[in-house]
């Protein structure tokens, strides 16, 4: 390179290491694509002094103040992420040719039944192809090969002998539509690959290409076939290895992606937490308050879940609620009930947040006829009651619900 240009070059980047911001310019804007395309991440724009500011930006600025976007602020490493990732260009080698997208080649018609007679001629018109094939006539050689394949539609040798003729007529599209038949009569056409291989190759195809060339030249090998996959094989590892590239890029910008993720839902997380010990610490403060009735407090059993197994219990849980002005939650269930058992943990785990409410328990098939005055239909049921009487109640296994009542009614004085 020109040591005068690589001269300019460090001096470029020395600038922008003591200044980034000279990578916001307008007139850089294709530096910084290329830059993001290799996966680089550029600093924020910021409001400093650029060096590289034109005559006329300050006035530009100055005249039109709220035509700068104001966007809420993100992270540098937060905007990387969400840039697009910008595939570069990769620089293959090889000549390709235009693609021959013109009417297709005759093909035979496989349900034909060929007698030996139709094979006969049909050799007679390959060999006239192969004559004017060796004369330099390519388009005479067609037209022989095309009468051969329409009298034994089964060869798949007439197939593979024009496609070969095709490729050397620069025609890849017709030269891979006569290699596939070839290989639907016989599989392991060593020619049908080549020639479909070289076929692709002429359409930058280098993948396929090399693909197909591997697999001829392990069924015949031959100094062609080695001689093509020198000049493919090269671009097909460019294009792997550029494929890789950007799919290991792609593989970590979704992996930052859910870091984030879950790091936002580990912050909420921790928000509802301390949001939670914020009201259970009032919810206490409340209880500490609250007047202190020795033989009502020692009815009551505070962070627990009281089981009720007759009905002068529950009277006597009920009044020491009532004289403690405590919120009362008279959950009936049942041992055989499904839902019940689901939301057993759960009841256990509000009383033992909400330590000023009272939670009590009682099985249906226990005390029938307290279920019976309490018109319970099904279980679970939630009953809330206040001062001894039911001011609300849920039904079923509706622990959203349960939590919002309890929320409601543990805030009303």
């Amino acid at each position: 390179m020109d040591t005068h240009k690589v001269s300019e070059l460090k001096a470029f980047v020395t600038s922008c290491r003591s200044d980034p911001s000279i990578l916001h310019h307008p007139s850089l804007a294709f530096f910084r694509d290329y830059l993001q395309s290799l996966g680089a991440r550029l600093p924020p724009q910021a409001m400093s002094k650029n060096p590289m500011k034109g005559e006329n930006d300050d006035e530009m600025t100055k005249a039109a103040p709220d035509s700068v976007d104001k966007k809420p602020y993100q992270k540098p490493e937060d905007a990387a992420i969400e840039d697009e990732i910008i595939e570069s260009d990769m620089e293959l080698d090889g000549e390709l040719v235009e693609p021959d997208n013109g009417p297709p080649q005759k093909m035979g018609d496989p349900s034909t039944e060929v007698s030996e007679e139709s094979r006969d001629v049909a050799q007679m018109c390959k060999a006239k192809a192969m004559n004017a094939m060796s004369e330099g006539k390519l388009d005479e050689s067609i037209e022989f090969l095309t009468e051969a394949i329409l009298l034994n539609p089964s060869s798949a040798i007439l197939y593979a002998t024009r496609a070969s003729v095709f490729v050397k007529l620069h025609k890849p599209n017709a030269a891979i539509r006569d290699s596939d038949a070839a290989l639907q009569i016989n599989p392991d056409s060593a020619k049908g690959y080549k020639y479909r291989g070289m076929a692709k190759a002429m359409l930058g195809q280098w993948e396929e290409a090399a693909s197909d060339l591997h697999v001829a030249s392990k069924l015949d090998y031959d100094e062609e076939i080695n001689s093509v996959l020198k000049k493919v094989e090269p671009n097909a590892h460019k294009i792997e290895e550029h494929r890789r590239k950007y799919e290991r890029l792609r593989k970590e910008r979704e992996a930052q992606k859910i870091e984030r993720e879950r790091q936002r839902q580990r912050a909420e997380a921790n928000a509802v937490y301390e949001m939670g010990k914020k009201e259970s610490t009032s919810e206490n403060k409340a209880f500490d308050a609250e007047p202190k009735d020795p033989d009502s407090l020692a009815a009551l059993q505070d962070g627990s879940v009281i089981s009720i197994h007759s009905s002068n219990e529950l009277q006597t849980k009920m009044t020491a609620a009532v004289r403690l002005s405590r919120l009362v939650i008279l959950y009936f269930t049942a041992t055989w009930c499904g839902p019940c058992r689901f939301m057993a943990p759960i009841y256990k785990a509000l009383a033992e947040k909400h330590r000023n409410i009272v939670f009590l328990k009682v099985d249906i098939d226990e005390l029938g006829n307290d279920a019976h005055r309490w018109n319970v239909n099904s279980v679970p049921t939630f009953f809330f009651v206040k001062d001894g009487k039911e001011v609300d109640k849920v039904v079923g296994a509706d622990k959203s619900g349960l939590e919002r009542k309890i929320a409601m009614h543990a805030a009303k004085p």
